[in-house]
């Protein structure tokens, strides 16, 4: 992987920001194929972190992360957790393939005519371990978490996000409800996918798992547009606006997890670029905004410290059309979180705006200002 320094990124809150790239191509000064901008929101400090790590597992490898904190602590959370992750991911990649080569290094037998289903056994197999070293990870990550000496977690925890790039393929883990969209050039259109699922309350799959863990789902009578994961037969519980995160140790009993949903996501030529985002929404509620609440008088005051995310006020295409249409890799970060930021302005001026961060990768040189069809 060769020596790697950590390199601040400019113009944005650098200590939210990790970048970690080989110290050869710092130095020979070659164009980054990736931008990241976070910028603090009106509610305080800014919670979100990100990070990027380039040469990751192999020479042509990138690791990507955002994390989107909550609560009290979040910001110290998710601090943590950009700074470990990837670490910790690949620590766990690496002993499954030693493990790998002492089992079975001296075992290859197969027949050159099979080469081609060679191949496919070997890519499913490295996702396997992949996707092993992402649960193992995460779990030491949630331990890691909670053992922090003077660090209370029972309501602040952090959503993550992961896009590993090794060689045609990416791996994804999610975990909360930040989000990973996919900008693709299909017959001259741009189109965007969405990579991830938003990991909801609301979503079946994790209505029941809660439910079975004696947790509720429901959204409050202030809140009637949120549904969150509560405690039972506690009405002044903190409720959390998603169904997976590290920390939140209170609901940890109740149904919320820290174990990622992960895929893989084989690559094509046409595939352009890569958007990872915090949701930008205040996602734990806490006792006291519910005593407020009680309170005719303040209700309104509150209602106006609620968040609005970036994926309402921008489209997953409207986010790949910002990104495609940036002057450069480097700016394409920048230009997506200013768009959402006036666009909370204009739709929502009373509210509230979050913290907002955006990693981009680009998987080739992005051609100056090529135009596409909507």
């Amino acid at each position: 992987m060769g020596i790697c320094i950590s390199v601040p990124e400019k113009d944005d809150d650098d200590e939210n920001v990790t970048i970690f790239e080989e110290r050869k191509k710092v130095l020979n000064g070659s164009q980054r194929l990736f931008s990241v901008y976070s910028k603090q929101g009106t509610k305080g400090l800014n919670q979100d972190a990100a990070s990027i790590h380039q040469g990751y597992g192999t020479e042509d490898g990138t690791f990507c992360g955002v994390y989107d904190g909550h609560g009290g602590n979040g910001h110290r959370v998710s601090k943590i957790v950009s700074s470990q992750l990837s670490s910790l991911i690949l620590e766990q990649k690496n002993v499954l393939e030693k493990i790998d080569a002492i089992e079975n290094g001296c075992h290859n037998t197969t027949p050159k005519n099979h080469v081609g289903t060679m191949k496919e056994n070997s890519d499913a197999n490295n996702f396997q371990k992949w996707k092993e070293a992402i649960v193992s990870a995460f779990k030491v990550m949630e331990k890691e978490v909670k053992l922090q000496h003077n660090l209370d977690c029972s309501g602040s925890g952090t959503t993550a996000v992961v896009i590993i790039k090794q060689g045609e393929g990416l791996v994804i883990a999610n975990l909360g409800d930040s989000r990973a969209v996919m900008g693709t050039i299909c017959e001259e259109k741009l189109v965007a996918t969405q990579l991830t699922t938003d990991l909801k309350p609301e979503l079946p799959r994790e209505a029941e798992r809660i439910r079975r863990c004696n947790g509720c789902v429901y959204a409050s009578k202030e809140e009637p547009e949120i549904q969150r994961v509560w405690m039972p037969n506690n009405e002044h519980s903190p409720g959390l606006a998603m169904s997976r995160s590290f920390g939140d140790f209170l609901l940890k009993d109740y149904g919320v997890i820290a174990i990622p949903d992960i895929s893989h996501h084989p690559l094509a030529s046409s595939d352009q670029f890569i958007v990872l985002a915090s949701d930008g929404v205040g996602d734990i509620c806490r006792k006291e905004c519910y005593v407020c609440m009680q309170d005719s008088k303040q209700k309104e005051t509150v209602s106006s410290t609620l968040f609005i995310r970036v994926w309402d006020v921008l489209s997953n295409d409207e986010v790949a059309s910002i990104v495609w249409s940036a002057e450069s890799e480097e700016v394409a970060a920048r230009a997506v979180v200013e768009a959402a930021t006036a666009a909370w302005k204009n739709k929502f001026p009373s509210y509230m705006a979050d913290d907002c961060t955006v990693v981009c990768l680009f998987l080739h040189q992005k051609p100056q200002l090529q135009p596409f069809k909507n």
